[in-house]
């Protein structure tokens, strides 16, 4: 799919991998919805595309809130008239703790945050996009860290969905593909706070390991390799996975 003109949906886009994401479309002339709850990071987001001469817009979202998602996607069509990618990037890891410690409220909005927010965007884009019969939706994977079971469950869970929403449109032989991204380590707010916090450093001591010997990939690195998946995918890849590190030719 070539991107000029086409319209991208960001979600997690004030900040990290979401804005390099954000960013990068821009750069390929797509204009790029910016969803995120933090308004003030998603303008800033906006203006550093519009400096690059792209055209963006900030939507501010709660992507678990089912209204919010749904006014979210009526009011990009609304302005747009279509949703050509998805990149469901927003992600909370806030459950650094072991299973029998957990605060079940931080730990359930991890994964409502991973798997539910996704859902919803799944929901309100899918219908749209095959009636069209075409699309991209990308879904951001993780790691599964011992101490961020929270997290983990959630990822897991996205990954089914991936898996069997790919299934799902083979059978109905659409031409909308899914896939999911999985870039490996990335410094980012989120990764910072497993090497900042005593609970990071207990339980996931490896990624200040990484930060400290420079084993992590910067936000820009997965931006640029999902404009080349995205360049090169094929319905019948729907359901692969992709990082930085993969050989496009697959797709």
């Amino acid at each position: 799919m070539e991107l000029e003109g086409r319209t991208v949906i960001v979600t997690g886009a004030g900040s990290g991998i979401g804005r390099a994401l954000a960013r990068e479309f821009g750069r390929n002339s797509a204009r790029v919805v910016c969803c995120a709850r933090r308004k003030a990071r998603l303008d800033e987001t906006v203006k550093l595309i519009e400096e690059e001469g792209g055209v963006g817009v900030a939507i501010p979202t709660d992507i678990t809130d089912h209204i919010q998602v749904k006014q979210m996607v009526e009011e990009v069509l609304d302005r747009f008239g279509s949703i050509d990618v998805v990149f469901n990037n927003a992600g909370s890891f806030q459950s650094i703790a072991g299973v029998h410690e957990v605060d079940p409220d931080v730990w359930w909005q991890d994964v409502t945050v991973n798997l539910y927010g996704p859902l919803l965007i799944l929901r309100e884009v899918l219908p749209h996009m095959m009636s069209r019969n075409e699309g991209i939706i990308i879904n951001m994977n993780g790691g599964r860290p011992v101490g961020g079971t929270g997290y983990a469950c959630g990822k897991a869970g996205l990954m089914e969905l991936t898996r069997i929403l790919a299934e799902e449109l083979k059978m109905q032989d659409s031409a909308v593909m899914v896939f999911s991204a999985g870039p490996g380590l990335v410094r980012t707010e989120m990764t910072e706070l497993q090497a900042t916090t005593e609970a990071g450093r207990r339980w996931i001591p490896s990624t200040k390991d990484s930060f400290d010997s420079g084993k992590t990939r910067a936000p820009e690195e997965v931006a640029v390799a999902t404009i080349k998946m995205i360049q090169v995918a094929r319905p019948e890849s729907s359901g692969k996975s992709y990082g930085p590190a993969t050989d496009f030719t697959d797709f």
